[in-house]
């Protein structure tokens, strides 16, 4: 095929090639633009909910390890409080809380770390410049803690006591009197929240 019958085939297929072009040009300027993408809507996220706290509720009482005092710790939706007393001279009240396990209490030269679980509270308490260590098991009612205050001589005197589980008793009163026989059938155990 010479040079001038060549020219008609490629001026043809060049005419066909814009005539495709054209074409695809004349289709999308024809094409109506897309409409908007309608907002999709999502649902508004749920308020994160915190876990309940459990409120802790609990008394033990116990010897200390080596038996030299006692000890009770009474809690109250998670208010703690507690008492070492030997029942001659040694005494010391502790306040402060229990959650998580964990046992967070102090008082005037006294502190107290420890946990719970199993039927039993076991730690560390530091009064008066000595540190017992302590294992105390769960005290079913007349067990626990009570506290009482009266006149005497013009004077207000606090009293405690440790009931133990099997129902010794043991407390001292701020005159630095042995305190006197509980009558548990009549007393109310001590509610740690009314020591706030």
């Amino acid at each position: 095929m010479d040079a001038m019958s060549r020219t008609p085939v490629i001026t043809l297929l060049a005419g066909l090639a814009v005539a495709g072009v054209l074409l695809v040009m004349s289709s999308i300027a024809t094409t109506p633009p897309p409409s908007p993408i309608a907002a999709i809507k999502t649902p508004a996220p749920s308020p994160s909910v915190t876990p309940s706290v459990q409120k802790v509720n609990a008394v033990w009482a116990g010897e200390v390890d080596g038996g030299a005092a006692t000890i009770a710790i009474s809690v109250k939706d998670g208010v703690a409080v507690a008492y070492l007393c030997d029942g001659q001279k040694i005494e010391a009240w502790l306040q402060g809380t229990a959650s998580d396990g964990k046992l967070v209490l102090s008082g005037k030269n006294a502190t107290l770390e420890g946990t719970f679980g199993g039927g039993k509270a076991t730690g560390q308490i530091t009064a008066g410049g000595r540190k017992w260590t302590f294992t105390a098991p769960v005290a079913q009612p007349p067990g626990g803690l009570y506290r009482a205050a009266q006149e005497v001589s013009s004077a207000t005197v606090v009293c405690g006591w440790i009931v133990l589980p099997d129902g010794r008793q043991v407390g001292l009163c701020s005159n630095a009197q042995p305190a006197p026989r509980l009558d548990t059938s009549t007393a109310t155990p001590l509610d740690p929240r009314d020591m706030r």
